[in-house]
């Protein structure tokens, strides 16, 4: 598979350049967004860049000459390759890491895939994305397991007192440990690590879903110690959406065996199906522009802007900023709370339609507000106008 390093740049750039115009973006118009945007989003869903787009494109047309030759043939080993590349990529072997086509279907094959019975107990957070837990209400109503839900308010930025609160609700009974690595609604980073070594201490399963971490702050599965970790290609990696991984840890063994793999974890199998090879191939490619920039150097850059605007928020009247000051609990993610009678989807409009500036709103469930999330293409400029539009918005 062409690396992504061979696809041309704009005359007078090289891939070497430290910084370029639009954060750590290799070549202008290496992103498609409408003119004059401001996307502050991609916490639900990462544009795919140009170069990757255009590599993606030219799978799928060579893949179309011969379905049959290049789907059971090039194209399939190129998805083996791009199995491992990812593997790599969060500092894991090949064989323990499965294709999917996002978190949530990451999510439900492990929860599916449990030998769960009446009355054994998962416990996880009331700050998981509905995505991450509908597997678990699955299990919770077809099988009679019981899910004990640790509450973690908005104002909660110690993670001692988290896996305290962790600890007390494991039972006998309890067989998984389930959280977010960062969470969807606060941006919170979470203690996994401790998290897992409190799973292990009591014979459960740690699994982490890692939708708003993956290609956006550095992940190693193996540092952090847990048995499963979903993740979504087409957030923080930026990768064609339709794309997920799903990490399983070589000591789970048979654990967690989903229908899905029943035949093997490989990228193609009697019991997984085909898949769409070139979206496959199209992740890899942008797991090569993320990595190629540092995960380390994106991490801190993404972290930065997210830091610019905390404190920018801080000073807009009618904004309560409810994520964690900086420090070690912060992720890219940085979200704040609105007036009640403000609706945080009317406010997004607003942003969007008088100020070209894209946002979250929160789901109602966890508060009224809204929520920015920082990437390798955005830059100071991108967080200053929007925190402008707010406080235009909010006078």
């Amino acid at each position: 598979m062409a690396s992504l390093a061979s696809v041309p740049l704009a005359e007078g750039l090289s891939w070497a350049d430290a910084r370029l115009p639009r954060g750590l973006v290799r070549a202008p118009g290496d992103f498609l967004f409408a003119p004059g945007l401001v996307y502050l989003q991609t916490a639900s869903m990462g544009p795919v860049p140009r170069p990757v787009m255009e590599k993606v494109m030219e799978w799928w047309k060579e893949l179309e000459l011969n379905p049959t030759f290049y789907g059971y043939g090039p194209h399939e080993k190129a998805m083996e390759d791009a199995r491992a590349n990812a593997a790599q990529f969060i500092g894991c072997a090949a064989e323990e890491l499965v294709l999917t086509r996002s978190t949530t279907d990451g999510m439900n094959w492990v929860a599916q895939g449990l030998d769960l019975a009446r009355g054994d107990r998962v416990v996880t957070s009331d700050q998981e994305h509905p995505g991450g837990m509908s597997g678990w209400k699955h299990v919770a109503r077809r099988h009679g397991v019981g899910l004990d839900i640790v509450k973690i308010l908005p104002s909660t930025h110690d993670a001692g007192r988290i896996v305290d609160d962790f600890k007390r609700a494991i039972t006998p009974r309890t067989r998984v440990l389930m959280c977010s690595h960062v969470l969807s609604s606060t941006g919170l980073r979470m203690p996994v690590a401790e998290l897992s070594a409190l799973a292990r201490s009591r014979d459960c399963l740690m699994v982490v879903d890692g939708a708003q971490a993956a290609g956006g702050i550095a992940v190693d599965v193996k540092a952090l110690d847990c048995h499963a970790y979903v993740m979504p290609g087409h957030k923080w990696l930026l990768g064609p959406k339709g794309t997920g991984l799903l990490y399983l840890s070589a000591d789970v063994g048979t654990r967690i065996q989903p229908i899905a793999l029943e035949g093997s974890r490989l990228a193609y199998s009697d019991s997984s199906g085909v898949t769409s090879l070139p979206s496959v191939l199209g992740l890899s490619a942008s797991i090569d522009y993320v990595r190629a920039a540092g995960i380390a150097t994106v991490e801190a850059h993404n972290v930065a802007l997210r830091n610019r605007a905390y404190a920018a928020l801080q000073s807009v009247p009618r904004i309560q900023v409810v994520s964690a000051p900086p420090g070690p609990m912060t992720s890219p993610l940085v979200t704040f709370r609105i007036p009640d009678e403000v609706k945080s989807r009317d406010l997004l409009q607003r942003l969007l339609n008088r100020h070209r500036v894209m946002v979250k709103a929160v789901p109602e469930m966890w508060m009224n507000g809204n929520r920015l999330s920082t990437h390798l293409f955005n830059t100071e400029a991108d967080v200053d106008a929007a925190v402008v539009a707010l406080r235009t918005e909010l006078a």
